[in-house]
């Protein structure tokens, strides 16, 4: 596998994951008859959010594993596959850790924390392997 196919392994998981957070929304909605916002319904709420917080991370989190990709196959250090594997399973569990933990009510324990550290190192490991790879070619 390429470092482009193993980038797109990844945008096309989280692509999936995109409308199946949609689907609980929208199942939601359906159940209690609200067409727009959340209709005071906590459950629908909760899974409004984690939509949201899915589609404000997801892209971010791919562009910086394409640049990885990117920066690696154009300088000398080339990333081993594995590294772009190891981010790439951290971002996509990460946000079904994410969204799972914090899409019902009350239910903000395990999951949204393993989300969010998951999300976090992803973010700072990209950004200093893509500095990283910058500075030191």
């Amino acid at each position: 596998m390429t470092l482009f196919q193993i980038v797109a392994l990844y945008v096309a998981l989280n692509l999936l994951i995109a409308p199946f957070l949609m689907f609980r929304v929208g199942g939601q909605r359906i159940a209690k008859k609200v067409n727009l916002g959340d209709g005071g319904d906590p459950i629908l709420f909760a899974r409004i959010r984690a939509h949201g917080n899915f589609t404000e991370n997801a892209p971010l989190l791919l562009i910086g594993l394409l640049a990885l990709a990117m920066v690696s196959n154009v300088h000398s250090f080339a990333i081993v596959p594995i590294v772009l594997h190891g981010f790439g399973l951290a971002i996509t569990l990460g946000r079904i850790a994410h969204a799972f933990g914090m899409s019902e009510k009350g239910k903000s324990g395990k999951g949204r924390f393993i989300g969010t550290i998951l999300t976090m190192l992803s973010y700072v490991g990209m950004a200093g392997t893509i500095l990283f790879l910058i500075v030191a070619a």
